[in-house]
């Protein structure tokens, strides 16, 4: 089920995102959802019953505004390295345990908005990823379990500035840039979502620069998520993402770094395109 948060003019709502609009999930008995609620089957079933018995106003999807699914995440964890062909591209040895690093809550913007190219000589690339959106409290959890933890699914544009990363010697500042995680369009929840084998595209200015499939992850999601909380709890809210592609920009010969005037557009199937123009400063 694809649940968008979106804003009609009053304040941000939740919705569901099906071909016949946005279901307004405000105007239902159990109102909106937490995150946590999105990691419940049987609240996802009664309410996908709700949705298709048309017991929910719809609303117009072109008369609203997208925003993104975690506005100010507690933290941003970020898996570099993880998808065997953007180690090939870097001829890096695959990793024997995830690589993390962390981006800014303050990154984040919504889906349409702008990147702002900090300018001067900073390179910014693009990051098509498959971010996972913790739902319940997490510390220590099994692979197994991992998906009774999980609140949903969206596409983050892990934008980065590489000559801060590269004269740092370390991510953080690089990839801290306010509005360098736009996130969005949904947040796709529920079990029908395989989250380990889903195509990831990403194009700017209408030219696929990575197109790969999450069965290239190094790590997949469960055992990312298993991984990280065994050394930090996870709390609602919180964004994982799991690495990109290969295909950044970066690596091209020559280098193709996004500029002022460009347009990026993110897809993952089943969650939707993240499209954002980048601005100058």
């Amino acid at each position: 089920m694809q649940f968008v948060r979106y804003s009609d003019g009053s304040g941000p709502v939740w919705g569901v995102k099906t071909d016949a609009g946005v279901h307004a999930l405000a105007a239902g008995p159990a109102g909106e959802p937490s995150y946590q609620d999105l990691t419940n089957q049987h609240y996802l079933d009664r309410l996908e019953r709700r949705v298709e018995d048309g017991a929910l106003p719809v609303v117009d999807p072109d008369a609203v505004d997208l925003l993104a699914p975690v506005p100010k995440p507690g933290k941003i964890v970020c898996a570099g390295l993880n998808y065997h062909d953007h180690a090939e591209e870097q001829d890096e040895e695959v990793p024997d345990v995830p690589l993390l690093f962390s981006k800014a809550s303050t990154t984040v913007t919504n889906p349409g908005s702008p990147i702002v190219h900090p300018g001067g000589d900073e390179q910014v690339d693009y990051e098509v990823e498959l971010a996972a959106v913790i739902g319940r409290r997490a510390t220590d959890v099994d692979e197994g379990e991992v998906d009774d933890f999980v609140a949903g699914y969206t596409v983050l544009n892990d934008v980065s500035g590489r000559d801060a990363q590269m004269s740092d010697g370390q991510f953080f500042r690089g990839k801290s840039y306010d509005t360098f995680a736009p996130m969005g369009p949904t947040l796709v929840a529920g079990e029908a979502f395989d989250p380990n084998a889903v195509d990831v595209e990403l194009r700017v200015d209408g030219e696929t620069k990575q197109s790969s499939n999450t069965e290239q992850f190094i790590f997949d999601i469960h055992e990312l998520v298993s991984y990280i909380s065994a050394d930090m709890t996870l709390e609602p809210g919180d964004v994982i993402t799991t690495g990109t592609p290969g295909g950044v920009g970066i690596f091209r010969d020559p280098p193709e770094l996004l500029e002022p005037g460009d347009t990026c557009e993110a897809e993952i199937e089943g969650i939707g395109t993240l499209e954002n123009p980048v601005v100058a400063e």
